[in-house]
């Protein structure tokens, strides 16, 4: 089952310390060779992008940033046997921060992605 792992947070001002980039470095290689981790990359502040809505029947485009108070800040991705096991990804990420960076405050939201045996036909 493959998961998605997006994080969202506030950092506090300053860069993140050096410590918890190592600490990140070394789960990443960890959940990489143990073919957990499939992909994973930072995300650009919301001002960089913008946002497509439907409502209504209107289609509408707006440029960022955007008023939410947490900005998505990566995404991982994830080919694991439970949504437990994502979870626990996840969890040992943000202990990571708890540690390392202790004001730092957010969130990992864990989504599961549909694969063809989500749409398999009942018998």
């Amino acid at each position: 089952m493959r998961y998605l792992v997006i994080l969202e947070g506030t950092p506090p001002e300053g860069a993140p310390p050096p410590e918890l980039m190592d600490a990140i470095m070394a789960l990443g290689a960890e959940a990489t060779s143990s073919g957990a981790m499939l992909d994973n990359a930072g995300l650009a502040p919301s001002a960089f992008g913008a946002r497509v809505d439907l409502s209504g029947g209107e289609l509408s485009v707006s440029d960022g940033p955007f008023a939410e108070s947490k900005e998505l800040i990566s995404y991982a991705l994830y080919e694991v046997r439970t949504k437990e096991e994502a979870v626990e990804w996840a969890r040992r990420f943000l202990a990571l921060h708890q540690e390392h960076w202790p004001a730092w405050e957010g969130s990992a939201r864990v989504v599961k992605l549909f694969d063809p045996a989500d749409f398999a036909a009942a018998p």
